[in-house]
């Protein structure tokens, strides 16, 4: 969701000019922009996949409550000046970014709601807020989140729009650690980046003057402050990442050394979707039901994969969660299967997988 903005004023002379088609009022009007020399590029952050993932996988979590993120989530809260919000790391109406997304999703070839969502685009472009309520609207969107090709736009976007300046900003930096990528990405994702960048750089220096660790802590300390006292009371409540961020500080996981939890969620290569090398005698087939803790992992997402296919919308997380259950007792109740909400081997095959 789109925050409110912090006015600061810094001694500090940074390279890192406001954007001039942000407005004042939207932090998360555009993301930050670093544009990096080939020597900075060379020497810049040097991320696994795996790390990447992992970074993106936090944020999700924050925005969402899912590693993997909900491409269908649409959320509408009372005070947030980004209006609409939408997807696994939730874009916002207020920002104009929905717009981009969708005007993205329609492009796509094989994207199944993109002739009922062509008709929204100009209102989109315009920032109509009364697509807020407009629940035709909203619906299509649930309903798309399920789409293959828009859970393929929504990553190519946000890796676009989000994910790759950020990194670029924490490599101009000379932050070069999984860790400090992730702050920063956070931090682009909710808004107000270059102010707290500001702030901090103010307080105790550069990275370069003060350690690329111990100026990510004190950056996670400052935001904290800032969004404990901020007046708007959506944003006091979001505390909880730097809380998140500082105890895998404390922890040592400046690598983002997998598997690890956040908020509660764990984090681990199944979850991420990362191939990882099985023995043939290790493929034994699961019977799929929901669990305490979750059963996550490749055969979990076929599931929903399977499911979507017959009109439910899932999200393609690789969790087994209560809304599999729910989706999967009525695909066999309709299919008159003992609706036990177990994918055995009879609702298997009936699914194809």
């Amino acid at each position: 969701m789109r925050r409110p903005p912090l006015p600061v004023t810094t001694p500090h002379s940074l390279e890192y000019p406001t954007p001039k088609n942000r407005s004042p009022t939207n932090p998360r009007s555009a993301p930050p922009r670093c544009r990096l020399t080939q020597g900075e590029t060379r020497r810049g952050i040097m991320l696994s996949e795996w790390q990447k993932e992992a970074a993106k996988a936090i944020v999700n979590i924050f925005e969402t409550g899912s590693a993997r993120g909900d491409y269908a989530r649409v959320t509408l809260l009372a005070g947030d000046s980004g209006h609409l919000t939408y997807g696994r790391a939730q874009t916002t109406l207020g920002s104009g970014n929905l717009h981009l997304l969708i005007k993205a999703y329609c492009a796509a070839p094989r994207a199944l709601h993109a002739r009922a969502l062509q008709p929204y685009l100009p209102r989109l472009a315009d920032i109509d807020l009364r697509l807020d309520t407009d629940w035709t609207f909203r619906n299509l969107l649930k309903e798309a989140g399920s789409d293959p090709a828009m859970q393929d736009a929504q990553d190519a976007f946000f890796d676009r729009v989000y994910w790759a300046p950020a990194v670029a900003a924490a490599a101009k930096l000379g932050l070069g650690e999984a860790l400090s990528a992730a702050v920063v990405y956070d931090s682009a994702v909710h808004g107000s980046w270059s102010a707290m960048r500001d702030r901090t750089v103010a307080k105790v220096g550069l990275p370069g003057q003060a350690g690329a660790r111990q100026w990510t802590q004190a950056y996670i300390a400052e935001r904290r402050a800032w969004l404990a006292g901020h007046a708007n009371g959506l944003l006091r409540k979001t505390v909880y990442r730097m809380d998140a961020f500082a105890a895998l500080a404390a922890a040592g996981n400046w690598t983002l050394t997998l598997p690890m939890t956040v908020r509660g969620v764990r984090i681990d290569e199944a979850v991420l979707d990362m191939a990882v090398p099985v023995s043939a005698d290790d493929a034994a087939t699961r019977t799929l039901r929901l669990t305490d803790p979750r059963m996550t992992g490749n055969d979990v997402r076929a599931l929903q994969a399977a499911l979507a296919k017959e009109g439910y919308a899932l999200n393609r997380d690789g969790v087994f969660g209560e809304s599999v259950e729910k989706a999967l007792k009525s695909f066999q109740r309709e299919f008159g299967l003992v609706d036990d909400g177990i994918a055995g081997t009879a609702t298997r095959l009936m699914l194809g997988i």
